[in-house]
This record gives C-alpha cells, sequence and structure tokens, in this order.
C-alpha cells in the first residue's frame, strides 16, 4: 500500500519491513473494506506425526507413498508436482493422484493453522481467495466467526465449471471463500502439479472463462499475496492477471507480496522495482499475518489471539426490503438499541436479519408489507422485554399474531418462532401468546449475541 514514507523495494540482501506508517495505511484499507487477501501453501502450518510441517510437504511424502513413488526417484526436497510427474512417467493414470490425495486428507484431522485463524479474526475481510484446494482456510473462518458452524461460503473454480461471486462484496451476507486454483475433489479438478498450474492460469486468461465479478473485485482493491510461494515469472504474471493491465500503468491499488522467497529473487525484486511502484514486499509469510493481526487488534484495544468474532460488531441498518432466508426480528419501538445490537452480532455470525427501523405503525400498505415478510422469513425473532410486558396494546402484537397464523402450518416440532428475553422477564411471566411460551426462550441481556446462540442459528438454517 503506497504511502510517502513506506519502505520502497530494494535489492533482497537489505529488504526493510513496513514503517508504522505503511503499516498504518494498510489498517485504513482494510477498515474500509478496500483490501482482499489472496492465501497460499506458506500459512498451512499443521502439527503431524513427525512435528511441525508445511501441508503441502507432508501431503507430498504421504501421495508418493500412496501412488508407489519411490523417494530415491525424486529430488530433495520433493514437491506434489515432482510426485505426480514421477507417477505419470511410470505410466500412472493421472486421475489416481487426484483421489488418492482426497483421501490422504479426509484421512487426517488437523487442527487449523494458527496464521489462518488469525487472518479469520480480521472481520473486515469479507472476500478471501485461496490458491490452496484445502479446506482449511474456510474452516478457520467459521471457527472463529460462526462458533464452527459451516457457515462460510465457498466458491471454486475449474475450468470446465466456471463459478463466480454472486454478487458485489459490497453486498455480501457472510465471508466469501474462492479457491482460485479448484478444490479437494476425487476429480481432477484443482492444481497439484505444475502442469495443472498452466491449464488454470491459460483458462482464467480466456475471455469466456474468466470469472469476472472475482475480477472486477481483485482489479479494482489492493491486494496481501501472502504465502503464495509463486516462481519468478508466475508471480508476474499473477499480478499482471488480476490487475489486468500493464503494471507499470497509473493506478490507485497496489499490492503486497508477503512469503518466504520473493523477496530474495532479486530478478523479480528488481523487475517490481522497475514497473511496479504499488508493489511492496515483506519477509514471510506467517510473520506478516502475526503482525497484521496484532496490529489491527491493537486498534480496537484488544489483545487476545483467541478474540471471538462476536466482540468485534458493526451495526449496519436493515435494507429498505427484507432480503430472502432472513430472520425477521419484532421487537417494541423502545428496545431499538438492544435490537441494533442484537442484529450486529447476529451479522458477524453471517445471519441475515431484517426488522422495520423506522417503525411506521399504520396503513394498510405497511401492513400488508409486514405480513408478507413475516409469510416468507427464514425465523421469527420475538424480542420480549420489561418494555413489552408494560405495552399491552402495540403493532409488534399484531406481528406476534402474524407469527402465530404462520406457525399453524409448520410441522409440530420444526422450530419457527424464537423468544429472545433481553432484560430480567421471566418466561412464566411474560405476556406473550401460548405458542411461544411452548418454545425455550433464550436470554440475551442487552441483546448481546452469544456464541450458543449464533451456533443454534446457524444449525436450524443447515437443517431447514
Amino acid at each position: 500500500m503506497d504511502s510517502p514514507t513506506a519502505t520502497a523495494l530494494t535489492p533482497a540482501s537489505s529488504l526493510p519491513s513496513f514503517d508504522d506508517d505503511a503499516w498504518e495505511d494498510l489498517l485504513n484499507y482494510i477498515e474500509e473494506k478496500r483490501v482482499i487477501p489472496i492465501v497460499g501453501p506458506e500459512l498451512l502450518r499443521v502439527e503431524t506425526e513427525t512435528g511441525s510441517r508445511l501441508l503441502y510437504e507432508w501431503l507430498a511424502e504421504k501421495l508418493a507413498a500412496r501412488l508407489g513413488v519411490a523417494p530415491a526417484t525424486l529430488p530433495s526436497p520433493y514437491t506434489l508436482n515432482d510426485v505426480v510427474c514421477q507417477f505419470l512417467a511410470s505410466r500412472g493414470r493421472r486421475e489416481e493422484a487426484y483421489t488418492r490425495l482426497r483421501s490422504i486428507l479426509r484421512e487426517t484431522n488437523f487442527a487449523t493453522p494458527p496464521a489462518l485463524r488469525q487472518l479469520a479474526q480480521i472481520t473486515d475481510f469479507n472476500l478471501f481467495v485461496t490458491t490452496t484446494f484445502d479446506p482449511l482456510l474456510e474452516q478457520a473462518i467459521n471457527a472463529e466467526r460462526f462458533a464452527g458452524a459451516a457457515s462460510a461460503e465457498v466458491i471454486s473454480y475449474a475450468p470446465n465449471r466456471v463459478a463466480d461471486l454472486a454478487t458485489e462484496r459490497e453486498n455480501f451476507q457472510r465471508p466469501v471463500v474462492y479457491h482460485l486454483l479448484g478444490r479437494l475433489s476425487a476429480s481432477p479438478t484443482y492444481v497439484i502439479s505444475d502442469e495443472d498450474t498452466l491449464e488454470f492460469i491459460c483458462a482464467l486468461q480466456s475471455e469466456h472463462l474468466a470469472p469476472e465479478k472475482l475480477f472486477h473485485e481483485l482489479e479494482h482493491n489492493h491486494l496481501l499475496l501472502i504465502g503464495g510461494n509463486f516462481s519468478n515469472w508466475l508471480a508476474r504474471f499473477f499480478l499482471r492477471m488480476a490487475k489486468r493491465r500493464r503494471l507499470s500503468d497509473p493506478r490507485d491499488v497496489g499490492e503486497v507480496l508477503a512469503d518466504d522467497t520473493s523477496s530474495r529473487d532479486e530478478r523479480l525484486v528488481s523487475f517490481l522495482q522497475q514497473v511496479s511502484a504499488r508493489t511492496r514486499m515483506f519477509d514471510g509469510a506467517e510473520k506478516f499475518v502475526a503482525e497484521l493481526h496484532r496490529r489491527w487488534m491493537r486498534r480496537r484495544g484488544q489483545d487476545s489471539v483467541t478474540m471471538p468474532a462476536f466482540a468485534v460488531q458493526r451495526f449496519l441498518p436493515p435494507t429498505r426490503e427484507m432480503p430472502e432466508n432472513a430472520v425477521f426480528i419484532s421487537y417494541a419501538r423502545e428496545d431499538l438499541p438492544a435490537v441494533q445490537k442484537l442484529k450486529a452480532g447476529l451479522d458477524a455470525a453471517g445471519i441475515t436479519t431484517w426488522f422495520d427501523m423506522d417503525r411506521l405503525e399504520s396503513g394498510d400498505d405497511y401492513d400488508r408489507k409486514i405480513r408478507q415478510n413475516i409469510g416468507r422469513c427464514a425465523f421469527f425473532l420475538a424480542v420480549i422485554s420489561a418494555t413489552t410486558q408494560r405495552r399491552l396494546e402495540a403493532y409488534f402484537r399484531r406481528e406476534w399474531s402474524y407469527a402465530v397464523d404462520r406457525s399453524r402450518n409448520i410441522a409440530e416440532g420444526a422450530v419457527f418462532v424464537l423468544p429472545v428475553c433481553i432484560d430480567a422477564t421471566t418466561e412464566a411471566d411474560a405476556i406473550v401468546p401460548e405458542k411461544f411460551k411452548a418454545v425455550h426462550f433464550t436470554r440475551l441481556p442487552g441483546g448481546d449475541v452469544t456464541p450458543d446462540f449464533a451456533r443454534r442459528l446457524n444449525e436450524l438454517f443447515t437443517n431447514r
């Protein structure tokens, strides 16, 4: 990220780190949601039976054993590409490598790498691009933001199955993980060899095979290429592909290459010095993530590296029209501050909510709109409080009546109404419909969403 005081690229032997001003610039862009992390295999450090290893190095050893490739025939150290090439040279079937690799990963249960969890905790990131095929990044996001529920949206590209973002990034309802080079499968639809990389890069350059919405985001946002481990020319080509213009052309956005190899490649450093003034380098992928996470947390007055994302919440007003699959929140107008906090907490957990912000309690058109929204919402969340106890006549009671009407058409035992109490009001004393009393009340004092409640809602959505 460019700054008058940011460190310029220098020969690899004396490449310094960012100064404080450069870090501040980057954090400002992140807070404005103008930065997209692109994650590579150098962040995939896992604990194996032989100690801490990079996942791809460990997989290469396991795949060689499964395919009967003798390590003595491979260079040292060897990669997945080396294993696949040797296997094919021995007349092996290419498809076998992918299904064996899938089996190896399905048989493991690695803890999520700390660097991925740190990235996931930076809740200003809502689009993650990964060049790896494993599920560890989405697992990290689900663990840190959704209490383990599988709520992150996962999209995977393949030349024979082009998948793009569903909408512009500013309209995302939950974080998205985009597998740019394919996702683990029994089919050869992801990258494990240099030939695969070549095919994917060529396809991504094709006018008819490129994910247009994704490339628009990459072109117009700052990029953090973290742990990509690209070779010299592949790094150049990848940057050019993402930016869709000559790297020497003037542009308002920049990139950071943070990995263990780029800053030591003097030819690459020299090239970027000459043609790409908006590109910066940082030596060490995991070190970069740790420092970024530390500074982002410090800005918020938080030091814990294990802080759940529920603690970082920002209220965004509901849209004018209710989105599909939203939770309808019914409340008394006096409880609006708690409802705003409730919405912020559920937004942070990736749960789409809607309520009427203005509380225009009159008019047939308004009533028709509310009734229609209750008729098509995913769940009905009734906020119960001392205020609702006092107000024996109010529009929210009509909303409760509409919810009861709909629940009569819902199977016995299926959950639709979710009573939430935001203060000390007891279930026994609550002045609510009998249908509500048949359901367990959830206590969220002041509207603070708990991980258990977010997990329960995510499970309800999953099981619908």
